[in-house]
């Protein structure tokens, strides 16, 4: 029998909007994390020598972020020099691959306690800096029928029959939603301020929510992957699907997932662990799955993951109390709500990354706070949190609180 994978706390920083402009901008993205990891120290009175190795998301994993930011982060808190660290890069998924990266290792019984999460800074390392060949390779482009991101949102947008208006109020939904979990504190649980050196607040809200927004307003905004679909990646996308006549180009900067700076810290552990170190376990990590899709559509892989994570526990959608579903862009929420006919009072009903942001290697690791919370707070049992990722694939963990 595997061992247990408890979740005993999930912590982050607020999202800070990520241009110069945005409140994180001047801090380093290590020192995001290593104030995440002296909250979790101080909140239990931590022997960091106990934590085998903090896992750190990260999309854009070079300069400041790159190097194993996981040991500098650990050595910017003052942990013990026995405690390890390192980087994973999966996309959109990094910050819950590591969470289950650490689940499964203590499943296992090799390890007792780890931190896992992520970081992002995309005001200071901007969104793409990192290169790769699935994106920037054209050989391997031109193979694969890779597009951008927003072209296969708006692909997926076109096969769905999800007009501008649809996607428009899914994301004043979003809006709305986070606006009143922000105003009811229902995110302050989780929340580590960010100060500076003196110890000023530097933040301490999530401060690309928008409570004044409007579908007047959605609906003014330009498509912003229009001008990509000119220029080759719609001939991509129709010769992939013959079926589709033209591609409808619906997504904007309101319907897709803001660009913020943020970190998360999820600390996990065993039995053991939880009676060595006197740590109340808040959810157990029942199972995980991972998929891979087509490469061009892109984004369809969060209804293929939770079908494979669901088929793996024998649950269905119905014993799922709340999912998160990572906001990429509206239509990959309207495709995984109708494809799983997941009731809409379950999905993200706290907002998401349309009006929160999606700080890339950070927010698997945010999902599960924002699901932990929110069973505890309405006294639910089941979440599952999901991403799309690039290259088509998805990713899924299941949680149980306790």
């Amino acid at each position: 029998m595997p061992h247990a994978a408890y979740i005993f706390d999930a912590v982050r920083t607020p999202r800070g909007k990520g241009k110069p402009d945005g409140s994180l901008h001047e801090v380093k993205p290590v020192r995001l994390v290593a104030d995440l990891l002296t909250a979790l120290q101080t909140r239990y009175d931590l022997d960091t020598a106990m934590v085998s190795d903090v896992v750190l998301g990260c999309g854009q994993a070079l300069g400041e972020q790159g190097g194993a930011i996981g040991k500098a982060a650990a050595l910017m808190a003052g942990w013990d020099d026995s405690v390890a660290g390192c980087q994973v890069d999966r996309f959109c998924g990094s910050g819950l691959e590591t969470v289950n990266s650490a689940a499964t290792r203590i499943m296992s019984g090799m390890e007792d306690l780890i931190v896992a999460g992520g970081v992002e800074s995309m005001s200071r390392i901007p969104m793409g800096s990192g290169g790769g060949a699935l994106f920037f390779d054209s050989e391997l482009m031109t193979k694969a029928g890779s597009v951008s991101q927003g072209v296969s949102a708006d692909l997926i947008a076109t096969i769905g029959g999800y007009t501008r208006e649809d996607v428009d109020a899914f994301a004043l939904g979003s809006q709305l939603k986070a606006a009143e979990a922000q105003a009811n504190g229902y995110f302050d649980k989780s929340l580590v301020p960010v100060r500076d050196a003196v110890g000023q607040t530097i933040l301490s809200h999530d401060e690309f929510v928008k409570p004044k927004t409007t579908m007047e307003g959605l609906g003014a905004l330009k498509p912003s992957f229009a001008k990509m679909g000119a220029m080759g990646m719609d001939a991509v996308c129709l010769a992939k699907y013959p079926e589709v006549a033209s591609i409808d180009h619906v997504h904007t900067a309101g319907n897709s997932s803001g660009v913020v700076d943020g970190a998360s810290a999820v600390l996990i552990g065993s039995e053991a662990a939880a009676k060595n170190l006197n740590l109340t376990p808040r959810g157990r990590i029942v199972s995980m799955a991972l998929v891979s899709t087509e490469p061009t559509i892109m984004l369809t892989g969060p209804a293929p993951a939770v079908t494979k994570l669901l088929g793996r526990t024998g649950l269905s959608v119905d014993d799922i109390d709340l999912f998160e579903v990572n906001e990429a862009f509206a239509s990959v929420v309207l495709r995984f709500r109708d494809e799983l006919n997941v009731p809409e009072e379950k999905i993200n009903v706290n907002g998401g990354a349309i009006a929160l942001g999606h700080p890339i290697g950070a927010t698997g690791g945010m999902l599960v706070g924002t699901v932990l919370d929110e069973l505890e707070r309405r006294k639910l049992k089941r979440g599952v949190c999901v991403l799309c990722i690039g290259g088509g694939m998805g990713i899924a963990t299941l949680i149980e609180r306790i």
